[in-house]
């Protein structure tokens, strides 16, 4: 059993068409819709999404489910909803095994296309599914990224045949003559039109010329770049999770001794040097040298200690899980 998720942006083909023609056994999709940017765009991905979910079902006999993303330049947010859906249908084994006798000894695989929505999305949910290979070592072969390359890009034929459009309406405009009563005027054509369209073409296409397929660079929140983060290679061990949880809970110590003491302190133990020197020895496993989910600041003669960035990640996409950390400790 498989079940692809989807982020839906302004691709059709390459969300549907390889799944077809390489027969792949489709049973469960679930399409993310972003819901941020300009009204068209927004318009635009909903149609191709509810296409999608049309097609899927006709042509795939799969499951299909639309949901939405509510920022899809929330990189944190995107991270989050992965970790959670693709834990979710991996576990929707046990579920079916329950619901339907046999139905978990085929095990269900997780697939996820990264060809469209924003890169942020993208980026987020290659990066959640490589955590959880991570987590779990015995599904990480139940768990896809995928990409799929275009046969052609439109963007470069419409230039094309928007310069074939604006070569004839110069011929038109140049054939008026400039007078508004006389050729274009007898068939029936606004000369004044013409000459706009002709206008906005051609600086239509200067941009494109010089710029692209885009422009500009947004702002997002209060910067214009938004950091990837990079997984951890391994996973996090008992007392690790409680460091960062922490850490999470507190935010930033001056000093691994002031960590330490805090969790003495809620784990109603006695701060001895056995036990700072525990913690100095996890807070090394996890810090730039180990796994890269803590930071430490040289300050004086301590080192000011905070989450990294993947370090705020984990905590966000693992601080609901049901757990007694003081047991493992």
């Amino acid at each position: 059993m498989q079940t692809h998720v989807v982020p839906v942006g302004f691709d059709y083909d390459r969300m549907i068409a390889p799944l077809i023609r390489d027969q792949f056994d489709v049973d469960r999709v679930i399409l993310l819709e972003g819901t941020v940017g300009s009204e068209a765009n927004v318009e635009y991905s909903r149609n191709i999404a509810r296409k999608l979910e049309q097609d899927f079902r006709n042509l795939l006999g799969a499951e299909t489910v639309r949901e939405r993303l509510d920022d899809v330049y929330d990189y944190d947010a995107a991270f989050e909803r992965a970790f959670d859906l693709i834990n979710a249908e991996l576990d929707r084994d046990d579920v079916d095994a329950g619901a339907d006798e046999g139905a978990g000894d085929d095990e269900r695989e997780v697939w996820v296309n990264l060809c469209s929505m924003p890169r942020p999305v993208s980026f987020a949910f290659a990066t959640a599914a490589h955590s959880i290979m991570v987590e779990r070592q015995a599904d990480r072969d139940r768990i896809h990224t995928y990409y799929t390359a275009p046969e052609k890009y439109l963007e470069t034929e419409l230039a094309e045949e928007l310069r074939a459009t604006r070569d004839l309406l110069r011929d038109l405009d140049a054939g008026d003559g400039g007078s508004s009563d006389e050729p274009l005027a007898d068939a029936g054509v606004d000369p004044d039109r013409v000459a706009d369209r002709l206008a906005s073409t051609t600086d239509l296409l200067a941009e494109f010329d010089e710029r692209g397929t885009t422009i500009g660079a947004k702002r997002i929140g209060d910067d214009h770049v938004i950091e990837l983060p990079v997984a951890s290679f391994q996973n996090v061990k008992p007392f690790e999770e409680l460091v960062l949880f922490t850490l999470g809970e507190h935010g930033e110590f001056e000093s691994v001794s002031e960590l330490a003491e805090t969790l003495a302190a809620e784990l109603n133990e006695e701060y001895t040097d056995s036990f700072r020197s525990k913690v100095i020895y996890n807070v090394d496993r996890l810090g730039p040298g180990g796994k890269g989910y803590i930071e430490r600041e040289e300050h004086g003669k301590s080192y000011r200690t905070s989450l990294s960035r993947i370090g705020e990640l984990w905590v966000r996409s693992h601080g609901d899980e049901d757990r007694d950390y003081r047991e493992l400790a």
